[in-house]
């Protein structure tokens, strides 16, 4: 059906989605899928990456706020 006129991809997908109910190499294969489809949009469209939180353990580049006090 991929190189014919029909829904090739399509039944592929869904047939993807009914192992991935029964087995983990699907199941990590649809969220990959899922991911990198994502991913691409994201690119396509122009929507920026969200922000990755910053590690609390490591201290801030900045240095205290003004009026902040540093514990010694």
């Amino acid at each position: 059906m991929l190189v014919t006129p029909g829904p090739g991809w399509v039944v592929i997908l869904l047939g993807l989605g009914l192992l991935a109910a029964e087995f983990v190499w699907a199941r990590r294969l649809m969220e990959r899928i899922k991911r990198e489809g994502t991913r691409i949009k994201d690119t396509v469209l122009g929507k920026p990456e969200p922000p990755k939180p910053e590690d609390p353990s490591r201290p801030s580049a900045q240095g205290p706020a003004p009026g902040e006090q540093v514990p010694s």
